[in-house]
């Protein structure tokens, strides 16, 4: 019996040992078939490294060596901006670090528009192009659309105030910048933020002349935004709108009467000289 049991565990251990062996030679039967598809497609389609991110990095934090890794990339699918060298990503000697402007999800490719310069902050300044500028706007739950507006958003800016009519007293609604774009919501630039937030201001981007329009409107009427769509490419019209329009008011134009024209004839009685009127005869 004990014979026939060792026999038993031998038969079994020899069959684990040859099915342990099938395996090993199996798996590596699709390693090298692997290994070679891979060298084929390489010759198919022309790959080059670059950078892509090993988790998700979130606005503000700072990009660091462990945080990405060089993986093949078809040539021609590279995305503008895209790292390929860690010199590129992390140029001297790391002292001036690059921060996340818009966040980044795990295993997708680091491109410069969602990175700082070196030694950048990840502060409203990095986000202006050139020549603009960052102009702050007071708002409330309505002027600033229910709190739905969000960082990279863009805005149609509506100015009312005191018109001409009526000696001033007539409110007027006018269109002073259409299009433009969000840069922060009260204190953050996150574009990624999606909750709702009741902001007090908000920061746009303007060139400086209209900056110096917006301004002006702001300390003289009160500014209302009306929230862009996102696949609107469209320019808003010029808008100009008091109470008599809104209303249908049509302002009654008054025409002056002309005096009629007076024919008279003279005559003479005695030493009075009588003006006698007759019908014209033009």
């Amino acid at each position: 019996m004990r014979f026939v049991f060792g026999l038993v565990l031998i038969l079994g251990v020899g069959l684990a040992g040859f099915a342990v062996f099938m395996a090993q030679g199996r798996i590596s039967q699709y390693q090298s078939a692997l290994a070679q598809q891979q060298a084929e497609i390489r010759k198919k389609v022309p790959l080059e490294d670059v950078y892509v991110a090993t988790r998700v990095l979130e606005y503000g934090e700072r990009v660091t060596k462990e945080d990405v890794k060089l993986v093949p990339f078809p040539v021609s699918s590279v995305p503008e901006g895209a790292f390929r060298t860690e010199a590129e990503l992390f140029p001297g000697d790391g002292d001036k670090p690059r921060f996340v402007v818009r966040q980044i999800e795990d295993k997708e490719v680091l491109m410069a528009l969602k990175v700082t310069e070196p030694g950048e902050d990840a502060g409203v300044s990095s986000r202006l192009a050139k020549g603009m500028r960052a102009f702050a706007i007071r708002v409330d739950v309505a002027t600033g659309v229910s709190g739905f507006l969000r960082p990279g958003d863009h805005v149609d800016i509506y100015w009312s105030g005191g018109g001409a009519g009526d000696g001033g007293g007539d409110t007027i609604t006018k269109l002073i910048e259409a299009g433009v774009k969000l840069i922060a919501i009260d204190q953050t630039s996150d574009t990624s933020r999606n909750n709702p937030l009741i902001a007090r201001t908000v920061t746009v981007e303007l060139s400086p002349q209209q900056v110096a329009a917006l301004a002006q409107a702001q300390s003289t009427g009160r500014l209302s935004l009306s929230l862009v769509g996102t696949q609107d490419d469209s320019i808003a019209q010029a808008a100009d709108v008091n109470q008599r329009t809104l209303l249908g008011i049509v302002d009654e134009k008054v025409v002056e009467a002309k005096n009629p024209e007076v024919c008279t004839i003279r005559t003479r009685r005695g030493a009075e000289v009588v003006e006698i009127p007759i019908p014209c005869s033009n």
